[in-house]
């Protein structure tokens, strides 16, 4: 069984940075895609970033581009999400999901999920 933990979320002012952490406790992180969601009080899930198993390859949201990036360190069985240029609009919950079994944006793809850190940006 595969337990995700979330880490690094907080309160920080627009313009500001964070760094979350996605902590994977099983051996099969090296050949799992990990992804990135969030999800704001009244709204779906969405789709943030994700990097392959293969070759680091990462996609992200247009909303997110040039502003976050999304890396892994397999020998830390963790996963990454830098967050730069902060914007409140960005406030959420933010998870990480790990093996998408088909379409990666989608949330329903994803076997396994974290708790969730919350990420608050004041303006």
């Amino acid at each position: 069984q595969v337990q995700l933990v979330e880490s690094g979320g907080g309160l920080v002012q627009a313009g500001g940075s964070l760094r979350l952490s996605c902590a994977h406790s099983g051996s099969s992180f090296r050949r799992s895609d990990m992804g990135w969601f969030r999800q704001a009080p009244g709204k779906e899930r969405e789709f943030v970033a994700v990097i392959s198993w293969t070759n680091d390859i990462t996609y992200y949201a247009d909303f997110v581009k040039g502003r976050f990036t999304i890396s892994r360190d397999n020998a830390k069985n963790t996963a990454y999400l830098q967050m730069n240029s902060l914007k409140p609009e960005d406030t959420a919950v933010y998870y990480c999901a790990a093996n998408p079994r088909d379409d990666f944006r989608k949330a329903g793809s994803y076997d396994y999920w974290g708790q969730g850190t919350q990420v608050t940006v004041s303006s």
